[in-house]
């Protein structure tokens, strides 16, 4: 057996084969269970017996490729483990599937909100966390490939033509939506044949229960077991919960594919309100509270804005690079601060959108660091010149936005900051 228990000191250790699963539960005979069959399927077990041992267990150089996380323990409880895992930077990819007893919806969305990718409810079918978790250890497989050639991009794109460093950007995020679209457009599909079949098994079950009230022994023996009620009760509410999860990726890979529109030849009727969601929403964890910050604060007033004919891709790229821009002023302006003093002047970005008639303005706003005096000039948006401190910039960000704004869209970018107080970007774009 490949099992792992923390607390044994003479364990031996195995090279894993499909993968390494650490199995965090206080039950003995859970996590035997779990241990054994996971072990027959050719994956490496790791145990731990309560969300502190977990923890400290993954301070080691060693790491497990998935997490499976019961809620009641002592001691920390699995909800607080996985907000734990998902501050701690060095963890907080691996992929966390809650198995538990609590079946409440309010519990499964809490779980998921918390960072987790998956919400198995107990008793449950090893057939079924066997096929989760090997769906969940090949999309980690593939986001890992992906990062990868994102990283291997990023090193080539500082010597890029502007053309290129957005086409670059928006072929990863394509090939993210089209990878993802087609499992979940088979998972959304076969949803309603699920929901279909399990709705006519239940009537069956109904029709049994109502002609055959007094079942065998070893039929009312085996109902009672299985909780039958809570059983059929539960199956709906998964149901549902799997709808809402497939409706919501979705959605992302709309976003998605709205990001990546630079493929689409000449200048288009845009909505610009869908390409700052869109880009949001890939910038998404940046705003969220880790070890390091609280969350950056997001400010939207949005006006009413007419469609506008540009590129959109291009126009995307102008969105991320300063919105990027403004996270990382906060970022380096809080880098030495305690969370105290932070909370007491939390990072702020706003974002207002406007329109007089002949033109659209949009200004991206933040209380980040500002530009010292002696570099309040052009010069910020000249290629490689950057305030950054030494590796966490190119300098191509600005200049880039700039070409696309100015040159490609015969539009306006400017900016207004007062240092230490934060700075001000606004983009004026024709509406034809």
């Amino acid at each position: 057996m490949k099992t792992t228990i923390e607390d044994q000191n003479n364990s031996i250790n195995y090279a894993p084969s499909r993968g390494i699963v650490l199995v965090v539960d206080d039950n003995p005979a859970n996590l035997q269970v779990l241990s054994s069959f996971l072990d027959q399927s050719s994956f490496e077990v790791w145990a731990a017996r309560s969300g502190e041992k977990a923890l400290q267990r993954l301070e080691n150089d060693d790491l497990p490729d998935l997490i499976l996380l019961d809620v009641m323990m002592p001691g920390i409880d699995g909800f607080e483990t996985c907000k734990q895992l998902k501050s701690n930077p060095r963890v907080q990819d691996i992929p966390v599937i809650f198995m538990t007893a609590l079946s409440e919806t309010a519990d499964k969305i809490k779980g998921l909100q918390l960072g987790a990718v998956d919400y198995i409810t107990k008793p449950f079918q090893q057939e079924e966390v066997l096929v989760r978790i090997e769906n969940h250890l090949k999309l980690r497989k593939l986001t890992k490939s992906l990062i990868a050639k994102n990283a291997e991009l990023e090193l080539t794109q500082t010597q890029l033509i502007q053309a290129e460093k957005v086409a670059a950007l928006g072929q990863i995020t394509a090939g993210i939506a089209h990878e993802v679209n087609n499992p979940i457009n088979f998972i959304a599909g076969n949803l309603n044949f699920v929901e279909q079949y399990v709705h006519e098994v239940v009537s069956l079950l109904h029709l049994y229960q109502k002609y055959l009230p007094d079942p065998p022994d070893e039929v009312q023996t085996a109902i009672q077991k299985s909780d039958l009620n809570f059983l059929l009760d539960d199956l709906s509410k998964i149901i549902q919960s799997m709808q809402v999860g497939t409706d919501r990726v979705t959605e992302i890979v709309s976003y998605l594919n709205n990001f990546s529109r630079h493929r689409e030849a000449g200048k288009k009727l845009a909505n610009l309100h869908e390409g700052l969601e869109s880009t949001l929403l890939i910038l998404g964890h940046r705003f969220k509270y880790n070890a390091h910050h609280p969350a950056i604060q997001l400010v939207k007033e949005y006006g009413n804005l007419p469609l506008i004919e540009c590129f959109p891709g291009e126009i995307n790229q102008v969105f991320m690079n300063l919105i990027c821009n403004a996270i990382d002023a906060i970022e380096e302006k809080n880098k030495n601060k305690d969370i105290d003093t932070i909370y007491q002047n939390p990072g702020v970005i706003k974002i207002t959108t406007e329109a007089n008639g002949e033109q659209v303005i949009l200004k991206v706003a933040d209380n980040g660091l500002g530009i010292n005096n002696n570099a309040k000039n052009t010069k910020i948006f000249d290629a490689f010149y950057t305030t950054k401190p030494v590796g966490k910039g190119t300098g191509l960000g600005l200049s880039i936005a700039y070409q696309i704004v100015v040159n490609n869209h015969h539009g306006k970018l400017t900016y207004d900051s007062k240092p230490g107080e934060g700075i001000e970007f606004i983009i004026e774009l024709p509406i034809r």
